[in-house]
């Protein structure tokens, strides 16, 4: 009887260890992905827009290694989301605007189409614009952001030099008054440059970071006008390289555009241009280069 009470004794104390053992155990993180993972699109304006149907958009982008499209309004969002579906890729985010202040301070159609993106994943990209203030801002940006909330659709603020909204900065701002999870911020690179804030990208990238939806980026030089700001990836003496190190380290792993608004040339030749030199930044972030 000893025996057999020693041995059952001795059974529930190693049960109870192993017990303890697994609930101590720290369970085990999946590896991080290295380097620049992020899904890279095109803005619309730098594929022929107006000019290529949907479906040849669609095709190029696929043929040239973009993940999708960045769109402009809110016509045929259903029709463009298939016609990008159907090749694999993505439309990423559609841009459009908002006036606080005025009678109908934006598009009536803007509601509509929230529904039909109700699943699809796409952004609405929203510039603030007009003569207007934080509480009227506040009010109409709560107000998309709860008729968004319904159909499960993002909103992220678009920083555009001259609006309202001009800088991250601004737009973190009104983004903390509006409250809302489905509102965040984004980082346009070119506008950033040309409201002068290039010195200060390294602590506003930062700032953002909790608040950051999506990133346009852009060749560019330091200064100028958009002939020097907004040039084909690769061109110009800014260092996008080191930009995009900066958000990786910050841990954005959301998506990035490419700005095209007026960059002269050939459009499919720029947009291969500069998906070369992605590529190449992607390979130089992988390597941990300083």
């Amino acid at each position: 009887m000893n025996v057999k009470r020693l041995m059952c004794g001795s059974a529930m104390v190693l049960g109870l260890f192993t017990v303890m053992l697994v609930c101590q155990a720290k369970p085990v993180k999946a590896p991080v992905k290295a380097g620049l993972t992020n899904e890279f699109f095109a803005f619309d304006n730098g594929i022929n827009r107006g000019k290529l149907t949907i479906e040849q958009q669609a095709k190029t982008l696929k043929e040239l290694g973009y993940a999708g499209i960045g769109y402009s309004g809110v016509r045929d969002l259903p029709k463009k989301v298939k016609a990008f579906k159907d090749k694999g890729i993505k439309v990423f985010s559609t841009y459009v605007g908002c006036r606080p202040g005025v009678k109908t301070p934006y598009d009536p159609k803007l509601i509509d189409a929230m529904k039909q993106l109700e699943g699809t994943g796409v952004v609405l990209w929203l510039t603030v614009q007009g003569k207007t203030d934080d509480e009227k801002a506040t009010a109409v940006v709560r107000e998309l952001a709860d008729a968004a909330a319904k159909h499960g659709v993002k909103i992220a603020l678009y920083p555009h030099f001259g609006f309202y909204i001009a800088t991250t900065t601004q737009a973190i701002r009104l983004v903390k008054k509006v409250d809302r999870k489905n509102v965040g911020v984004s980082i346009n690179l070119c506008h950033e440059l040309k409201a002068g804030c290039g010195p200060k990208l390294p602590e506003i990238i930062k700032s953002a970071a909790p608040h950051l939806f999506m990133v346009s980026i852009n060749g560019a030089d330091h200064k100028g006008g958009w002939d020097k700001l907004i040039r084909p990836l690769g061109d110009g003496e800014f260092d996008v390289f080191g930009f995009l190190k900066k958000l990786n380290a910050e841990g954005y792993s959301g998506p990035i555009g490419l700005q095209c608004y007026a960059v002269k040339g050939d459009q499919k030749k720029n947009l291969a241009r500069s998906m070369v030199t992605w590529k190449e930044y992607q390979k130089r972030i992988a390597s941990k280069e300083k």
